[in-house]
């Protein structure tokens, strides 16, 4: 028997136990892990798990993930709690894992509940098994799994950040467990007030299982005996409510993330000059029960680290403040604490300490807002959930500061600091309303969302992601028609991450707001460099390839068959009726929609995107466009055709005409591209473009003989230029010509060009 075997009678279960979820269909929240489509869905749908760390604060759902995960699959499931096994239960779990395997061939999940409370020995015991399949591992825990569990381990494990419940998730939980007449009070006549629900979902703070611990106490209280008679209502009023819960707790934890995290956000607050997020972030450490001497010790570093000679005084005031809190010590205290974190914030003396309770009262009755996410220490876990991302360093930017968000979301814009227009505040007021204006405009643009899912991009996928690149690494794009004609760079070439159109799709991911989890669909044509982009960037999110037709999607699918299945980007062919299950996308990412051959690409693929409902909510699509007019012109890399001969110059007038009507918009809808007619052809569809921006790609290269010939005499294939020039020059001209640009570009190493448009639109 383990951790999920139990009887049907609930009757002595706690609540929480009893309204476990039993299927995936029944779980409620955590939409960016388990949403349908979702790396993690599938693999769970296919019986198909690999080892998984789930992480997260209390009540989020990581145990009932696991419990979920038991009902489903068909492998065997062994559990333990880290708190009260050891070693002897680490070899006792893998021996009946061997005989699992070796008599029933069948496979064991194994489920390690907080699994941070094993040391490195017990860590490191489990990992062999782990490594050669014995065992699939999946972990719960509350404490980061970059800095509590071993990196042997992590390496080899997906992990996914489950968040505190949004409130309707806590509504829909409360609701279930009121009306359910077999594992909740469905059976019992409740009368709960609004003001009384919405107080239990609110100080939960995002925790079902307090949401449900507190009503389980205000229902089984309440009546003088539990159960009571029939026909007996209880009634739940808002003094009921507040009785069950008390008050919420403050999540932090003195030697883990939220320490870090917090004190981090504390001291880049001071360091950028924001009053109003350190009196925030001090009040939430005060009111956690943080260490006073730990706080003025690190105001004392930044005292020096940070203020130095601009102001000698700081360090002797954070100092004098100290001492004055050993003599007065807590609840007094604070006063002492605001003080030097105002001082510093401020550079100037305030008796505006009283500003530290307005923050303690928004601690207190406001939902708790998670760090944001440049805020948190960078130092452990930058690469898995990229804490510390885009942080501005004040001491980089003109009179060191910089405008960027340093309270929570959900309390941006509020001032807890109001300086007086006494003495040296009195010019504090006039600086601190200008940068609040400032910084109020940048916060409203900032996307707050977070990492909440790491994979190492290691294994089948990753392997095959190498093949494709190293096949491409020979293939380089470099050389192809600058004129245009394939401005696509169909095919592998682009996946190579030497290739121009690589470093430009490097560029244009760079910019998009995608998250680890994101379900993205990329439209066909779009490349070998897009679709590996795109796999990268959501390793546990979901990627659907588009397919014209039956044949181009059987050629995707042999392309991607050693991808393992849950891994593996799912084809969908668009000559077939489309698949009534295929879930909205967080993202649509198209390359190059406007080529010679499609030169109406980019409407088709908008309208497409808007009449099918593609996109969520909060989803976006972009582009990324060449624009061969933009880029290098043969004309520029041969001089401004006056200091040659009489012929050299008439040559390259005619070289400078031809390409000038070439690239004109009326020769092809590709050649004459702007940035500003993608973004009109896109707003006429209905979107509205977020931003636009052009990628310069600059390269050496070589040009051929055979690559002139081409271009500029239509041999073998023909091209927009050689054509344009038949209708201009002479046949004797054109040869010239060719034999000209020969003379001058082959042989040489050239400076080349090309432009892409990037646009993000919703």
């Amino acid at each position: 028997m383990d951790l999920f075997t139990g009887t049907n009678n609930h009757r002595h279960e706690p609540l929480a136990a009893r309204l476990r979820p039993q299927s995936l269909d029944d779980f409620v929240g955590q939409e960016h892990i388990i949403g349908e489509g979702r790396l993690l869905r599938r693999a769970i749908q296919a019986d198909q798990l690999g080892s998984l760390i789930f992480y997260g604060p209390p009540g989020t759902g990581k145990t009932t993930l696991a419990r979920v995960i038991a009902n489903t699959t068909k492998s065997s499931f062994l559990s333990v709690n880290a708190v009260l096994a050891g070693v002897k239960e680490i070899r006792e779990a893998v021996k009946k894992a061997e005989e699992e395997l070796a008599v029933y061939n069948r496979r064991t999940i194994l489920f390690i509940d907080e699994v941070h409370r094993w040391n490195k020995a017990q860590q490191d015991a489990l990992l062999p098994w782990v490594e050669n399949g014995t065992v699939v591992l999946i972990g719960a825990t509350t404490a980061n799994p970059f800095f509590e569990v071993i990196p042997a381990l992590v390496s080899r494990s997906r992990i996914f950040q489950l968040k505190p419940l949004e409130s309707e998730h806590l509504r829909q939980i409360a609701r279930r467990a009121l009306a359910d007449p077999h594992r909740g009070y469905g059976s019992l006549h409740i009368d709960i007030e609004e003001d009384a629900f919405e107080h239990l979902v609110e100080v939960s703070s995002g925790d079902a299982r307090t949401l449900l611990n507190a009503l389980e106490l205000a229902v089984e209280t309440t009546p003088e005996q539990f159960p009571p008679p029939a026909g007996t209502v209880i009634r739940i009023d808002r003094q009921i409510a507040e009785e069950s819960i008390q008050q919420k707790a403050v999540l932090y934890d003195k030697e883990g993330d939220y320490h870090f995290d917090t004190i981090s956000a504390f001291i880049k607050s001071l360091r950028g000059s924001d009053p109003d997020a350190a009196l925030y972030w001090l009040a939430r450490m005060i009111r956690a029960g943080e260490d006073p001497r730990f706080l003025f010790r690190r105001m004392l570093i930044l005292a020096s680290e940070d203020v130095g000679l601009a102001d000698p005084a700081a360090l002797g005031i954070v100092e004098s403040a100290a001492a004055a809190f050993d003599r007065v010590g807590m609840p007094e205290g604070r006063f002492h604490l605001s003080q030097a974190a105002l001082y510093l914030a401020n550079t100037a003396k305030s008796n505006s300490t009283l500003g530290i309770f307005e923050a303690l009262e928004a601690v207190e009755e406001e939902a708790a807002g998670d760090v944001p996410d440049h805020l948190k220490d960078a130092n452990r876990d930058a690469k898995g959930f990229g804490h510390g991302k885009d942080y501005k360093y004040p001491h980089a930017f003109r009179d060191h500061w910089v405008p960027q968000q340093y309270l929570p979301g959900s309390l941006a814009g509020r001032s807890f600091y109001h300086p007086s227009n006494q003495g040296w505040e009195a010019e504090i007021s006039r600086d601190l309303t200008n940068r609040r204006q400032i910084q109020a405009a940048e916060v409203e643009f900032r996307n707050e969302d977070e990492v909440l899912t790491y994979t190492p991009f290691e294994g089948e996928l990753g392997r095959w992601a190498a093949r494709t690149e190293a096949a491409a690494a020979g293939n380089d794009p470099a050389g192809s028609d600058p004129s245009g004609s394939d401005p696509s760079g169909s095919g592998a070439s682009d996946a190579s991450p030497a290739s121009p159109g690589y470093r430009a799709l490097e560029d244009f991911f760079d910019q998009l707001p995608l998250r680890r989890h994101h379900r993205i669909y990329v439209p066909a044509g779009s490349g070998a460099g897009m679709t590996l982009k795109a796999a990268k960037s959501v390793p546990e999110g979901g990627l659907y390839l588009e397919a014209e037709n039956s044949s181009q999607a059987a050629s995707l699918e042999t392309w991607t068959a050693s991808v393992p299945e849950t891994e593996r980007p799912i084809i969908r062919d668009r000559s077939r009726e489309a698949d009534s299950d295929t879930p909205v996308f967080d993202a649509v990412l198209a390359r190059n929609p406007v080529t010679t051959a499609s030169p109406k690409g980019l409407e088709k693929t908008a309208g497409r995107i808007r009449e099918e409902k593609m996109l969520s909510d909060e989803g976006f699509a972009a582009v990324l466009q060449i624009l061969p007019a933009a880029g290098t012109r043969l004309s520029g890399l041969i001089g401004d055709g006056k200091a040659g001969s009489a012929e050299e110059n008439e040559l390259i007038e005619l070289l400078r005409t031809a390409e000038a009507e070439v690239y004109s918009a009326g020769q092809t809808a590709v050649m004459g591209l702007n940035e500003d007619q993608i973004t009109k052809c896109i707003e006429r569809t209905g979107f509205t473009v977020i931003s636009s921006r052009s990628i310069e790609i600059l390269f050496s290269r070589y040009l051929s003989e055979g690559e002139l010939d081409r271009w500029i005499l239509g041999k073998p294939a023909g091209s927009p230029l050689s054509r344009v020039l038949a209708e201009k020059g002479s046949p004797d001209s054109i040869r010239n010509l060719a034999d000209l640009l020969k003379q001058r570009l082959t042989g040489c190493e050239l400076q080349w060009k090309r432009v892409y448009c990037s646009v993000l639109f919703e």
